[in-house]
């Protein structure tokens, strides 16, 4: 990662934790004044309302008693309805059944008739109640009746104002918005913080990240600031351990691809000079030094084959070539073409087929990894000896077993056999024509069928190589 990418990734991280934190505390910060406000502003309301509606049912028994609704002369109720309507900041009005307005704390609408919905329905039943914020005042209809008649006599409309209440939410409004702000600086203030602290473990990882890349650092890393921190450089370590392997490997390849291609050139390049360097050679000498080169030639053409198969081998799965086969054919046809081979030796080619098995393989990579595993049962056996290809299958799988009595694989070295260019007994390798890469290039070739071989062997008594293939072959997307 470039100084400006860097640069640009933490910024960008530092403001999503800085946004993240804010938002988480706004949105509550909100969410509380909110509700705070409603819930003061619904107590304050039923409060009111409940303490003007006492209030008028008190007035109702004193207009009752001192029949106001029909003689609105007395003093003591005017005064009273006064009072009331002054002590809340309103308005009240005395309305008789026919709807006209006995009394106006205002006195300006009295004699008149009130058509009102409130008053309509406090008729009908029980106390009426409406709440105007944007007016600011509480409308109550409150009916005058007596005990002593069923009939309602009247109905008290009283309009309280609510103006410290709203004055109330407004300063609960200002207060909300205030400790909004506050929680807005600490959580810049935590956010900046907190962002230094989750972004610098991740700056000392790319540091390291990348003063291995620039070659500066071979070693592992360690930021065991937190858990992810560590489970980052966990992965990045075994990533790098996997490097490392891959690169030694890579290396140990080139360095055996440059020695087997220069060990027959050498070999050339002294036959070669042996000739030059002598006059009047007898012609059957001539003729075994270039029997010799010939071999070396061979030899440099039988590496150079193998690893362009194994190259081809490396590609991807989408290279292959998939069709239905019969795999007892197949590998028939195989043992007839080795057949020769083995009997130069009077090596005994021995197939047991248990079942007839149709499968779904590229017929070419397959007949090159059977190929390589008979034919190296010839060539490392002893005289006189057998290889015995057996062939099963189940619902899912087919398996193809090629055990041999040869010499067998001391078993520190099994798991490396199917390395490239390695060898078990190098020296007699050579001297049956060996390359190293004929287990590379089979195993590679059953690895594309989505199969995978075994080994098992003792030194002087064989080996027995297992390879499983599924009988349907599934493309690598779809297994994806």
């Amino acid at each position: 990662m470039k100084g400006h990418e860097k640069l640009r990734f933490f910024k960008s991280l530092r403001f999503r934790i800085l946004t993240i934190l804010i938002v988480l505390g706004i949105v509550p910060g909100v969410v509380v004044c909110v509700a705070v406000i409603m819930n003061y502003e619904s107590r304050a309301i039923e409060n009111r309302s409940a303490n003007v509606k006492k209030q008028c049912e008190i007035l109702c028994n004193l207009l009752i008693q001192e029949d106001y609704l029909n003689d609105p002369r007395s003093e003591i109720v005017t005064t009273r309805l006064e009072q009331l309507a002054n002590i809340y900041n309103g308005r009240i009005l005395l309305v008789d059944r026919s709807f006209r307005i006995i009394k106006d704390t205002y006195g300006t609408d009295e004699g008149r008739t009130l058509l009102s919905s409130l008053v309509t329905q406090c008729f009908k039943g029980d106390p009426v109640t409406s709440y105007s914020r944007d007016n600011q005042y509480i409308e109550l209809a409150v009916p005058v009746r007596s005990p002593d008649v069923t009939q309602m006599q009247g109905v008290m409309l009283v309009y309280a104002g609510t103006g410290e209440i709203n004055a109330t939410i407004r300063e609960l409004e200002q207060n909300g918005i205030i400790i909004i702000g506050i929680v807005i600086i600490v959580s810049i203030l935590l956010g900046f913080f907190l962002s230094r602290m989750v972004v610098k473990p991740l700056s000392r990882i790319t540091k390291s990240i990348e003063d291995v890349t620039d070659g500066l650092q071979n070693e592992e890393i360690s930021v065991p600031d937190y858990t992810e921190t560590v489970q980052i450089t966990n992965a990045f370590n075994r990533m790098l351990s996997r490097m490392k392997i891959l690169d030694d490997s890579r290396q140990e390849f080139v360095s055996n691809v440059s020695h087997e291609l220069k060990t027959p050139m050498t070999s050339m390049k002294v036959l070669a000079d042996s000739l030059v360097g002598q006059q009047g050679l007898p012609e059957e000498l001539y003729q075994e030094f270039l029997g010799d080169i010939t071999e070396e030639i061979d030899r440099e053409n039988k590496i150079i084959t193998d690893l362009l198969s194994l190259v081809k081998l490396d590609k991807t799965a989408s290279d292959v070539t998939i069709t239905h086969v019969n795999i007892n054919h197949l590998i028939e046809d195989i043992m007839k073409r080795l057949r020769p081979i083995a009997d130069l030796r009077k090596i005994d080619l021995i197939l047991d087929s248990f079942r007839q098995v149709d499968a779904d393989v590229d017929e070419v990579k397959f007949t090159l990894a059977i190929s390589n595993l008979v034919e190296n049962g010839i060539k490392y056996n002893v005289d006189e000896g057998w290889v015995r290809v057996t062939l099963d299958a189940d619902h899912k799988d087919f398996f193809v077993t090629v055990s041999d009595s040869g010499m067998g694989i001391p078993e520190d070295q099994i798991e490396r056999i199917f390395e490239r260019f390695y060898r078990v007994d190098k020296s007699h390798s050579r001297e049956i024509g060996g390359t190293g890469l004929g287990l590379a290039i089979t195993r590679s070739a059953i690895a594309m069928h989505h199969g995978n071989i075994k080994v098992s062997s003792k030194e002087g008594e064989g080996t027995i190589f297992t390879v499983r293939i599924p009988l349907s072959y599934i493309p690598e997307e779809v297994m994806r």
